[in-house]
């Protein structure tokens, strides 16, 4: 079955791959997003200027003496420059406080900000289809960088608003907490994931332009914006005769470059990644995307999936075991609507469980997230000692046994949601959980019962991560009771730092001893460690629980780091240091190393890449001679622009790095460890969803994925590039 409506596409998740591995960016769109001029975060220790000398009496610092008549004037002046009164306060009109302080509605004006400008428009789009209104939503990516959303619902309201006495239109697009989701006898949406009312004027704020086109009551009405403000005033036309019956609304809007501070440029599979995701959780809606280029269409994909939640679990899933079908229910009270699927799979070590509240990503969770899990574990348990699986009444599987190897989709429709802020990263509606936990106990209790086959096979899973939890209890009381304080638990071959100050201490993960002997006698040893590793670390997606932390490796990398143990709440004070960087060699070996060690640490401790400790270092690929001037290149986009700065017949020597181990300790410092020049690479997940399914599709079990992968990828590599 096709995912994506795209005739003779390849399966979405080789595409994914492909995307990934094959892009000629430094790094994947979202998981290793491409450093921005702003991503190179480079560390400046603190320089603190020297005070000023005072003379000294009989040791002790001499105070300075005034009139009072001096002091008495210099506090008069003091009080006139700090008076605060009316003139102080500023009032910014209508929009000026959006572009004043833009990262409080978007985020940040960097990329990610900037696509959540669509998002906030999408999302609206998407409300008039939960409302009932709409089935078809068209996302177009511009040539000139502007985006245009169109949807066929009603169409923002056209007449005048009685306390604004201007148009609807106008209102929602110039005011504040202007809108018609805010619940009560007068909203127009029994769900939404828009609430605020800011979403639409937070984008028209944001924008150098911004045109709006509405169809409804058999006219076409259009205006104008720049900047929040309106340059026309709302016209319309009377529509031909066949097209009369037309209704829906259409937003284009060109971001203003005064506002964010990246280069706009709207990525296609972020937007893709979205849109996917909407349309898994709303089974009759359509939606596409497309990204046009001189006046053509250069990619067009199409989202519609009438499975719903279990299309988005088997999808997430394509690359691994199911140990049953997809297991979904519905449960519907007070308002409140509750959509589940679940599904567990013998070769996965660990769960992916996400949360939607009116189709808006939870990425923090909430009450819904808090009621699966609790009623989950629960339930298996009870379930468990029914069947008489587990006999001791002294034991019980905890939350994460239970759900190593599922893959569960929640997403709620509540009337009121109560979100944290604009972004809305989080549910907090205490009466969700109760209905949540109510509907997974009954719905999951029922269906397990009715299929014990598929009831031994979770149990059996469980069981196992116990069991194998309890084989590896030895190992995680080592990593628990072993202080990260004390420098006997630190492993031997560490080159620790002198600072104390986790905030300022930053740790190189070096590939051999070879490559750690150049970073210990190059690197700064007041705030950078050294932590070489031998080979390759162990594939944990592989393997399970016990096998993980019998490892040498992963025990070094877990007591230098001071990771703690998996499954426990994440303490950032805990962490040794706050800056982890990956320094291997730039070759076939080192991108492995690399990658084992990604793993390690999403299937771990996921929440390094949400606190922004996950770092990549780059070293240089070349080294350019020319007389006495030494020069250093990333790539061959770098060699080519220098040697083309040479004149035609300019003698040099070109050397290329086969790996760290071959850099002198002075050379590695000042290309890749001093803070002043290096180039690191911030590591953050940004999909969590499709960041799984590249590490499944990567380092799991299944060979004939890769397979696959790689014969498409055959015709697309440059045979030049390969290392052998």
């Amino acid at each position: 079955m096709a995912l994506l409506l795209r005739p003779s596409a390849p399966p979405p998740h080789l595409r994914l791959l492909l995307r990934r591995l094959l892009s000629a960016a430094p790094a994947p769109s979202r998981l290793l997003p491409a450093p921005s001029p702003s991503a190179r975060l480079l560390f400046r220790p603190r320089v603190v200027a020297a005070a000023a000398a005072v003379p000294q009496r009989n040791g002790v610092a001499a105070r300075a003496l005034m009139s009072s008549t001096a002091a008495s004037d210099a506090m008069q002046e003091k009080r006139v420059a700090g008076e605060y009164t009316a003139a102080n306060v500023q009032v910014l009109e209508a929009l000026d406080g959006v572009r004043k302080r833009p990262g409080m509605y978007i985020g940040s004006t960097g990329p990610r900000g900037l696509h959540h400008l669509v998002y906030e428009i999408l999302d609206n789009a998407v409300d008039e289809a939960q409302a009932g209104y709409a089935t078809e939503i068209n996302v177009v990516l511009h040539e000139d960088n502007s985006v245009s959303i169109t949807d066929n619902g009603r169409g923002i309201p056209t007449d005048i608003h009685p306390q604004t006495k201007k148009s609807c239109v106008e209102t929602v697009l110039t005011l504040m907490h202007a809108g018609g989701k805010f619940g009560g006898s007068t909203s127009s949406y029994s769900v939404a994931g828009g609430l605020h009312g800011v979403g639409l004027s937070v984008v028209n704020a944001l924008s150098e332009a911004l045109e709006v086109t509405v169809c409804r009551d058999g006219k076409e009405y259009r205006q104008s914006y720049s900047r929040g403000k309106p340059l026309t005033s709302l016209s319309s036309t009377r529509l031909p005769d066949e097209s009369s019956s037309r209704q829906g609304s259409c937003i284009r809007f060109w971001p203003d470059k005064e506002i964010f501070t990246t280069t706009i440029e709207f990525d296609f599979d972020t937007i893709s990644s979205r849109i996917r995701e909407l349309a898994f959780l709303n089974p009759e809606l359509r939606i596409t995307l497309t990204k046009e280029e001189d006046d053509a269409q250069v990619q067009h994909n199409e989202y519609c999936y009438a499975g719903g939640l279990v299309e988005y679990v088997a999808w997430l899933n394509t690359d691994k075991k199911p140990l049953h079908d997809p297991i979904a229910f519905r449960k519907e009270l007070d308002g409140i609507i509750v959509d589940v699927s679940l599904q567990w799979c013998s070769d996965s070590y660990s769960d992916t469980v996400l949360g939607y509240a009116n189709s808006i990503r939870t990425i923090d969770g909430g009450t819904h997230i808090e009621g699966l899990k609790t009623s989950l574990t629960r339930t298996i348990n009870n379930l468990a000692k029914k069947s008489k699986t587990i006999k001791d009444k002294d034991i019980s599987l905890s939350g994460e046994h239970v759900r190593e190897g599922m893959t569960c989709i929640i997403s709620v429709k509540v009337p009121n949601p109560e979100f944290e802020g604009q972004t809305k990263t989080r549910l907090g509606n205490p009466e969700v959980r109760k209905i949540v936990e109510q509907s997974v106990q009954e719905n999951l209790t029922e269906y397990l019962e009715l299929h014990p086959d598929v009831l031994d096979s979770i149990l059996s899973k469980s069981l196992n991560a116990l069991k194998a939890a309890l084989a590896a209890k030895r190992a995680r009381e080592l990593v628990r009771t072993k202080s990260v304080l004390k420098s006997s638990s630190l492993p031997g071959k560490l080159a620790d730092c002198a600072s104390s100050d986790p905030a300022k201490s930053e740790i190189f993960i070096v590939e051999g001893d070879s490559a750690g002997g150049s970073a210990k006698q190059g690197r700064d040893r007041k705030f950078q460690a050294i932590l070489p590793l031998r080979g390759k670390i162990l594939n944990i997606e592989r393997r399970d629980e016990a096998a993980m932390y019998k490892n040498e490796e992963i025990q070094n990398l877990i007591l230098g780091l001071g990771l703690g143990v998996k499954g426990e709440d994440f303490k950032k004070e805990a962490l040794r240091y706050h800056k982890i960087v990956i320094l291997t060699d730039a070759d076939v070996d080192g991108a492995h190393i690399r990658t084992l060690l990604l793993t390690f640490f999403f299937r771990y401790q996921r929440a390094l890449f949400d606190e922004g400790c996950i770092y990549v270092g780059v070293p240089p690929l070349y080294k350019v001679e020319r007389g006495k001037q030494v020069h250093y290149c990333y790539d061959e986009a770098d060699l080519k622009e220098l040697v083309n700065t040479f004149p035609s017949n300019a003698s040099y020597n070109t050397q290329r790095f086969k790996g760290l181990g071959e850099m002198m300790p002075l050379q590695l410092w000042e290309t890749t460890m001093d803070p002043e020049r290096r180039l690191l690479k911030q590591l953050t997940v940004e999909d969590a969803a499709e960041a799984n399914i590249v590490f499944s599709s990567l380092m799991g079990s299944r060979v004939e994925y890769r397979k696959e992968l790689i014969q498409k990828a055959a015709s697309m590599i440059n045979l030049e590039h390969l290392d052998i």
